[in-house]
């Protein structure tokens, strides 16, 4: 019958269960301003989300 030489560690058998991989975060034009923003996430330069003005934006803020 089979018998391990020695014990696996807990550290050693997670170490073969990473799967380290880069997200890239999913950027996409907003529709009103064209600025370049996160997908579902408030536009910074305009303050809309989903067609609807959120934040309130002063005219400083915008391109000067």
């Amino acid at each position: 019958m089979a018998v391990p030489k020695s014990k696996v560690f807990r550290a050693r058998s997670r170490k073969r269960r990473t799967h380290y991989k880069i997200n890239l975060p999913a950027i996409v034009p907003c529709p009103k301003c064209k600025e370049m923003r996160l997908a579902h996430h408030v536009c910074k330069e305009c303050g809309t989300y989903n067609g609807v003005q959120v934040l309130a934006m002063d005219k400083e803020k915008k391109k000067a």
